[in-house]
């Protein structure tokens, strides 16, 4: 009878009274395949869309090796593993730079990404058979101990998980769905990092958090309890500008300069607190009394509805050289000196308020003799024309209060208020 390559490594099943006088020499060969069926291989896959992994009969091949790298390639390839009535068990290492899917014919396959490592086994079914992805699932008892772990499915653990010890600590990376979202424990920063994002969904309880990037938070913050809390800081594009919550001052402190763009409210439920604003000397620069409704500058004693301790200086327009027709700004100021280099005539203001009052002073230039006239807008004491003194450099200062919008009624002149020869 002639030998048989049925079982599983394709050894040399010998007939009785076969290979007469060499049945040293199989038997030998059969050792080595078995040593060879659990050692360490390596094999050229062929650049093309298919290869076959092929088992030979009762000779060495390193395709029968438990631990096998396979290299070359130069496409996605199909291998199909032969022969498909071998129940077999492999450690596939793909080596190449493409997706090598592994197959016995038409029953499920195994795909192993370039550079990864899978163990797999085909069932010896034939054509219809199946190659198992053997590490799909596994229950890890005990503690396990790994210099690196890359998970590509779902991974359950109902233990504790322990990455390094204390002061020596390792990368941890979870990836999301989505392209460029994920969870990174990076040790060297001792930083917890989401890059992406994110969605807490519940309560969350965090030590420390520092976050780089947007986040979007649609339900209520919370730093500490009542009468226990901690520093919250926010950062500006601007080195230098921040803004901190400071839980041991119970202060929130604004660095650098600020804009608050909108409408701003401070106390809007109308509680009875003062609000002050301090200056660089002064503790109550703007002092708001908020149960008495009133507003003081420069102290915190507010005995009127605005209290000033100290001078108030109203903007003041200076002009040194008008002539001709000139158009006061009751807006930008409260207050004008104009110097008339030639006869000057008030026009109709359009910036009046309602209410302003103060005062214009007009200096007569070395030549002196300027006349004065005014618009229809303005009302003169005792006629339509003021007459101002003629001396050279004289000084002449002319009250004005606004009683309505288009009245501008203004006093009778100070002469020679003062002389600035």
């Amino acid at each position: 009878m002639a030998s048989t390559y049925v079982n599983n490594l394709r050894l040399n099943e010998m007939a009785t009274g076969d290979a007469s006088g060499s049945w040293g020499t199989v038997t030998n060969t059969n050792l080595e395949i078995i040593g060879q069926a659990v050692a360490w291989g390596t094999r050229a896959v062929a650049n093309a869309s298919t290869d076959n992994i092929t088992i030979a009969d009762g000779a060495l091949d390193a395709d029968r090796c438990l631990g096998l790298k396979l290299t070359g390639g130069g496409q996605a390839c199909t291998v199909t593993l032969l022969p498909n009535t071998s129940s077999k068990t492999w450690f596939m290492y793909n080596a190449t730079s493409y997706t090598l899917t592994f197959t016995c014919g038409s029953g499920a396959n195994v795909a192993i990404l370039a550079g990864e490592t899978k163990v797999i086994a085909t069932d010896g079914l034939g054509s219809g058979g199946v190659v198992h992805d053997l590490l799909t699932a596994v229950n890890l008892a005990g503690t396990t101990k790994t210099a690196a772990l890359t998970n590509a499915g779902a991974l359950s653990n109902q233990g504790t998980v322990t990455v390094g010890v204390d002061d020596t600590g390792y990368d941890v990376q979870f990836f999301g769905a989505t392209s460029g979202k994920n969870l990174l424990w990076d040790e060297s920063a001792d930083s917890l990092i989401v890059t992406g994002t994110t969605t807490l969904v519940g309560t969350t309880n965090l030590d420390a958090v520092d976050i780089d990037g947007a986040t979007q938070i649609d339900a209520t913050v919370s730093v500490g309890v009542d009468d226990t809390g901690y520093d919250v800081k926010f950062f500006g594009a601007t080195s230098g500008k921040n803004l901190l919550w400071d839980e041991s001052a119970d202060s929130l402190i604004v660095t650098g300069t600020t804009s608050l763009d909108g409408a701003v409210v401070i106390n809007e439920s109308s509680a009875d607190v003062d609000t002050r604003v301090e200056s660089n000397g002064n503790a109550n620069m703007i002092f708001v009394d908020g149960g008495n409704d009133k507003v003081a500058i420069g102290t915190a004693t507010a005995t009127a509805t605005l209290t000033v301790a100290g001078s108030a200086v109203a903007k003041t327009d200076t002009d040194t050289s008008n002539t001709g027709s000139v158009t006061l700004d009751y807006t930008a100021n409260q207050n004008f000196v104009l110097t008339m280099t030639g006869n000057v005539t008030l026009a109709n203001p359009s910036t009046e308020n309602v209410g302003q009052s103060g005062f214009i002073s007009f200096i007569q230039d070395g030549t002196g003799s300027r006349v004065l006239s005014v618009g229809s807008q303005y009302f003169c004491a005792g006629g339509d024309v003021i007459v101002l003194s003629t001396a050279a450099n004289s000084i002449d200062i002319v009250p004005y209060v606004v009683i309505a919008a288009g009245k501008v009624c203004l006093g009778a002149p100070q002469l020679a208020f003062a002389d600035a020869s």
